[in-house]
């Protein structure tokens, strides 16, 4: 069972009687506690019970995951403080491989009897599992690293900033989005910190301490003649850094065009001052009339749509047919890839898998398997070359190692094949959002994730987003409200004409992506630069054109 322990906040003043009632999640501890990481010689020590208790019942290799999770969530509304949570998991996963079969257990009592009763569980789980086995599990070779550890380049830990200063940030956040007319304001800050230790018979002990971050707010404004209302969201990016991330740097924002975004630092209040005036334009914004149009999509958005349409229909498991149940199958199906020439897109969509870029979401030295990680080709000049993969999936490809795309959400949780930071490779030649622009006709510019929707083989799909701007004679004329598009991957990728360069490049992405049953969420980035896309139906989701 997975226990979720409360931090006891200590020397906050006020901040101490914002947080909810702890009693009923499990053991309070001390900040000073949570910022303490276990000791590596404990860790190591833990984990050779395990491999040795595996080992003496039988197994042929054993793994083990010791996890200490921390998450911290501060909220606010208007001019008020909703929640300030702070949450620890902490315990140890052991996976065993018997008679060609896994078997997995967990436990959060850390003493050596327990875990030797975990790993030993283990192994009788695995041999049950032989007896309806069909298939021998085939593992990919793996060197044994030693003892290695992978950090985070953080400047700030996000849980050693004080609360206070958190609540006041985010309560200055809303006052200016109130004076400029919002009606209603929610901000937070979401911040994770994993701290991973993994073990194996192969001989690795790696230990690994990955930190994310995600601020967020949702403005709302309502029109006092019709009732209507409007709202937008942050256009930040939930990124794989420390709390350096909130503090502003001219030369990582892109100005010039109707939104500010940000690259690899973020300016919240800057940000909640623009979508006061954005949410009045989408008051008076005129409904997009149905048709075709060319679509200038910038990152915030399209991170998106790389996620439903390359990110999914590319994992490995999900075409062979394992997710089938709960996340569907992929159009982009064995055959297709065997052929060499499948035309995924045209040839300027260059899809990059990759788990070490720095500031995503993914970025680890190392996976769940004691992979260490690297990056591939995906899409090569609009061509599927290739897949997401693990280490017994290697061998369906013909690999001769796993490419590190094994995770999972808890200690308690069995590790599986999960999404790598999957990117659209920026183009060349170092052009702007403005040339996007200046040499379409009839077309949209669109900026931030909003409504979606995608089939269960990942082909057929509609996307909207939180602005979207009327781009007419290479001019952009004003906004547009209630404007969809809709498209089959395929076809979609095609119609990709032009991308911005390395200049432009930006990481969207997720904390939250859902997977597997029992569902594992597991966070995820995606890159691109802003790139136009051709011809491309736009349909208006709105009851109306008046």
């Amino acid at each position: 069972m997975r226990r979720r322990d409360f931090l006891y906040m200590t020397g906050i003043g006020t901040g101490a009687a914002m947080l909810p009632s702890l009693n009923t999640f499990g053991r309070m501890i001390s900040v000073e506690e949570a910022l303490t990481p276990v000791d590596v010689k404990l860790k190591k020590q833990m984990a050779d019970v395990a491999l040795n208790a595996a080992k003496s019942k039988g197994a042929s290799y054993a793994d083990v995951r010791i996890g200490r999770y921390l998450n911290q969530v501060v909220a606010t509304r208007d001019n008020r403080v909703d929640n300030v949570a702070n949450g620890e998991s902490y315990g140890l996963g052991v996976r065993v491989l018997v008679n060609g079969c896994w078997g997995f257990a967990a436990t959060n009592n850390m003493d050596n009897g327990s875990i030797s009763k975990a790993a030993e569980l283990a192994v009788a789980i695995a041999k049950g599992n032989a007896k309806l086995m069909t298939e021998a599990v085939q593992l990919a070779p793996q060197k044994g690293y030693g003892e290695v550890s992978w950090k985070t380049p953080i400047e700030v830990n996000a849980f050693a900033v004080p609360i206070p200063e958190k609540v006041d940030m985010l309560l200055n956040i809303n006052s200016e989005a109130l004076k400029g007319g919002a009606k209603y304001v929610n901000s937070n800050i979401f911040m994770i910190n994993e701290q991973k230790y993994f073990a194996s018979t192969d001989g690795s002990y790696i230990d690994q301490d990955i930190h994310r971050i995600w601020p967020n707010f949702t403005v709302t404004k309502i029109d006092a003649g019709s009732g209507k209302f409007e709202t937008r969201n942050a256009l930040s990016a939930p990124m794989g850094m420390g709390f350096e991330y909130l503090t502003p740097k001219d030369e990582e924002k892109i100005k010039g065009g109707p939104v500010t975004m940000y690259k690899k630092r973020y300016d919240m209040l800057e940000d909640v001052k623009e979508a006061t005036v954005h949410i009045t334009e989408k008051l008076k914004a005129k409904p997009v009339p149905a048709g075709k149009y060319d679509l200038i999509l910038d990152p915030s958005h399209l991170f998106l749509t790389i996620h439903e349409s390359v990110g999914h229909p590319t994992e490995l498991d999900r075409v062979l047919g394992y997710e089938a149940n709960y996340a569907g199958t992929s159009f982009l199906t064995l055959d297709k890839w065997e052929t060499k020439k499948f035309n995924f897109g045209s040839d300027q969509v260059n899809v990059i898998a990759d788990k070490l870029e720095v500031g995503s979401l993914g970025a680890v030295g190392y996976d769940d398997e004691g992979v260490k990680c690297g990056k591939w080709d995906i899409i090569k000049n609009g061509i599927l070359v290739n897949y997401q993969t693990i280490r017994d999936q290697a061998h369906i490809l013909g690999l001769k190692e796993s490419q590190g795309c094994c995770y999972a959400d808890s200690w308690d949780s069995i590790q599986f094949q999960r999404m790598p930071n999957v990117s659209l490779a920026p183009g060349n030649t170092e052009l702007t959002a403005a040339d996007m622009v200046k040499d379409v006709e009839k077309g949209i510019y669109m900026f931030g994730r909003n409504s979606y929707s995608i089939d269960q083989q990942r082909y057929n799909f509609q996307f909207s987003a939180q602005l979207a701007y009327e781009v007419k004679d290479g001019k952009i004329v004003g906004m547009f409200k209630d404007a969809s598009y809709q498209s089959n991957t395929q076809e979609f990728w095609n119609s990709c004409a032009k991308l911005c360069g390395k200049a432009d490049y930006r990481l969207g992405g997720t904390f939250s992506d859902g997977k597997g049953q029992p569902s594992q969420v597991s966070a995820v980035s995606h890159g691109s630069a802003t790139t136009r896309f051709n011809g491309v139906k736009v349909i208006n989701t709105g009851r109306s054109l008046g």
